[in-house]
């Protein structure tokens, strides 16, 4: 498979500018790269197989390995003792109110059912339905493998806090701190914090403090003592 791999994509790359292609790619890099290119003919196919291939599975399972070895390396995976791989599906399109004939039962103004959207991600979701699965496991970080028009289908990188080869890792024993319980669902991962909208730099000052709410109420509330 990796031989095809790489004669599809020294074909694919000759055919293009070659000025910005390295001249010693390796194996992770050529992966990335065909990522890419998500509508080449190569992927194409890979993509439509491999949904066909995830429907047929349960909505959770753990995965023998990563699909996209390339990118879980990225987010932290290593091949060793103490790391997993589960594989979620989660169901497009938005959210509708889960009121019983669309009686919500309330003000004009959240009497809408049909044409909400959820203030998460997908992906987001995913990984909260895998870390529900594992409780004693933490979510270290996800990525997305593929799609169809009803599911989206991402993958979610865990680590077992209680294995040996985990806590004696320097590089990755922080997760075994309690406080790390449960991250994915308090918008710790990546993409929770991604989806939360707070960071670093200029373009975040208005999210100091934990949320744009709490920054907000901290700077408009009048906190008075009652002898002054």
């Amino acid at each position: 498979f990796f031989f095809f791999f790489s004669f599809y994509l020294n074909f694919l790359f000759s055919c293009e500018d070659p000025s910005w292609v390295p001249a010693n790619m390796g194996c992770y890099k050529y992966m990335e790269e065909l990522y890419k290119r998500k509508q080449c003919d190569l992927l194409r196919f890979v993509l439509r197989v491999r949904a066909w291939q995830l429907r047929q599975l349960s909505a959770i399972h753990r995965a023998s390995r990563p699909t996209r070895p390339d990118k879980a390396r990225r987010l932290g995976y290593k091949a060793k003792q103490g790391y997993v791989i589960y594989r979620v599906r989660v169901k497009r399109g938005g959210r509708k109110r889960p009121v019983p004939k669309g009686a919500t039962s309330g003000k004009p103004t959240n009497q809408g059912v049909s044409e909400l959207k959820f203030q998460r991600s997908h992906q987001s979701v995913a990984e909260e339905r895998a870390g529900r699965k594992c409780g004693g496991l933490r979510v270290l970080n996800s990525y997305w493998i593929c799609e169809d028009g009803t599911y989206k289908y991402f993958e979610v990188i865990l680590v077992d806090p209680a294995h040996k080869a985990i806590r004696n890792d320097a590089r990755i024993n922080w997760i075994c701190n309690p406080v790390h319980k449960h991250r994915e669902m308090r918008a710790l991962t990546s993409v929770g914090r991604k989806n939360k909208g707070t960071g670093k730099g200029h373009k975040f000052n208005k999210t100091i403090g934990g949320s744009r709410r709490k920054n907000w109420k901290r700077r408009n509330l009048v906190n008075l003592r009652k002898y002054r």
